[in-house]
């Protein structure tokens, strides 16, 4: 029977391990400049995740409007208000916000995945061989064999729009990448969390 080498079973490894944590970092944002800082604080705010899978869409906007609902707005998923069947009628939906009475919209849209892969070479290092005490003891501890390893990381960006349906427009973007998400509600949350406090940072909001 042939064997795996250490990088073979690394790798297997790391695609089975590969949901175990999670870090979100910002490659660029967006502020619309004459936008008015928002104040929606007890407002209705919809959370829109843009997934042609229905689970995923229930799932990460129920995640979202939880994340919403805790920093004060009245996060709602939009798929209570937009059926599958109608939620690309961009008329019908700027309907529904209205009557329905919302403030504002917050969109995410998955634009890529990748795998990064990383590898850390072996080395073998350590004195000669030498006499058992004196020698061999340090040696056998002072010399040690670093195998070759390759992890993967599953990197997945995402594009993350704020509108302002009181000002009638765009006021924040932002292209982001997750490395390693876990189950979607997870994601979702990291990445709901990662966008207030990148928003809060480009002063997007009133301050109280």
């Amino acid at each position: 029977m042939r064997k795996k080498s250490p990088i073979h079973l690394l790798a297997a490894a790391a695609a089975l391990f590969s949901f175990a944590c999670a870090t979100t970092t910002f490659q660029s944002t967006w502020k619309a400049p004459d936008a008015q800082p928002l104040r929606l604080t007890g407002q209705k705010v919809a959370a829109v995740f843009v997934s042609r899978n229905p689970s995923v869409r229930r799932r990460a906007e129920d995640a979202m409007a939880r994340e919403i609902s805790a920093r004060g707005a009245r996060g709602v998923p939009s798929y209570t208000v937009l059926s599958e069947d109608r939620v690309r009628d961009i008329d019908f939906a700027r309907e529904v916000f209205q009557r329905e009475g919302f403030a504002g919209v917050v969109s995410m849209r998955v634009t890529g995945t990748e795998t990064q892969y990383t590898y850390e070479p072996g080395y073998w290092a350590g004195p000669h061989y030498a006499h058992y005490w004196g020698g061999y003891w340090g040696w056998g501890w002072g010399t040690v064999y670093e195998p070759a390893y390759l992890t993967a990381d599953k990197i997945v960006s995402v594009e993350t729009l704020v509108y302002s349906l009181n000002q009638d427009k765009l006021v924040w973007a932002g292209r982001s990448q997750t490395i390693d998400p876990q189950h979607i509600e997870e994601f979702v949350s990291e990445l709901a969390k990662a966008v207030t406090e990148q928003m809060q940072k480009d002063g997007v909001f009133a301050r109280t």
